[in-house]
């Protein structure tokens, strides 16, 4: 049996104050039994605070990006490497806002993760439509693509060490959750995909849902077949509504 997996993504938010009362009241809430995994991905000016706050717990730090470079002239860029120094274990590659604003196309993605996969760190491959591409009927054939762009450079040993998230953007931070036969239609094709390479790993690979969940129907996702837990996003800014969420992985 699969073991569930709880992200926060906090996007840029936070400051030092703050994530350290979320950080405690999340500790808290948790009761610190490690009954599933949990781990939250902060900003890059965090990451310190995380590892301080955080190692010795039953939640794991990570990042939210990382550069597809492990050192040079790349100013503002930041390495699997150096993310490793911190002793971060998740970094999120493909994230539905990079690829829109930032221009990660599907090579660059590939790149960070090979790259976060090179040092050592567990990747969360992000996928997943955007409404119009859910209305033509193209959602598989999207999330298709961009686990090919992944696998064509990376292999599929590779993911072993990976996580996938199925974000389908028009969930994202929009409030809308996708119908849970959307979900696990997805969620079936993605292992099923990976089945025709490696059936074993398909198997033991997690593959998350991302879209808008929240307490209220983290349950019911993660009772879906193929949903190893969730990549969360507004919710895990809320102590209480995030260490909910995680107990619902668990029940």
């Amino acid at each position: 049996m699969r073991e569930k997996l709880v992200v926060g993504n906090w996007k840029m938010h936070g400051n030092l104050q703050e994530n350290s009362a979320l950080l405690q009241a999340l500790l808290s809430g948790l009761g610190g039994r490690k009954r599933s995994a949990a781990a939250v991905c902060a900003p890059f000016p965090y990451l310190a605070q995380m590892r301080d706050l955080l190692q010795g717990t039953a939640v794991a730090w990570g990042a939210q990006n990382v550069s597809q470079f492990s050192k040079g002239a790349y100013t503002g860029e930041v390495s699997a490497f150096m993310l490793h120094d911190f002793g971060c274990r998740y970094v999120i590659v493909g994230h539905s806002e990079r690829r829109a604003l930032f221009g990660d196309t599907d090579a660059i993605v590939a790149e960070k993760f090979v790259a976060a996969h090179g040092a050592g760190l567990r990747p969360i491959l992000c996928c997943g439509e955007t409404l119009e591409e859910r209305e033509t009927g193209m959602t598989m054939q999207v999330v298709g693509r961009q686990l090919e762009a992944v696998l064509g450079r990376a292999g599929i040993p590779a993911l072993a060490s990976a996580v996938i998230a199925y974000e389908p953007v028009w969930a994202v931070g929009t409030g809308r959750t996708a119908a849970p036969e959307q979900v696990q239609q997805v969620h079936d094709f993605i292992r099923a995909r990976l089945s025709h390479l490696d059936a074993a790993l398909a198997q033991r690979l997690q593959v998350l849902y991302g879209g808008s969940v929240k307490a209220a129907n983290a349950a019911q996702l993660f009772s879906l077949p193929d949903v190893d837990g969730g990549l969360v996003g507004g919710a895990s800014l809320d102590a209480g509504e995030f260490a909910a969420i995680c107990h619902a992985a668990v029940q």
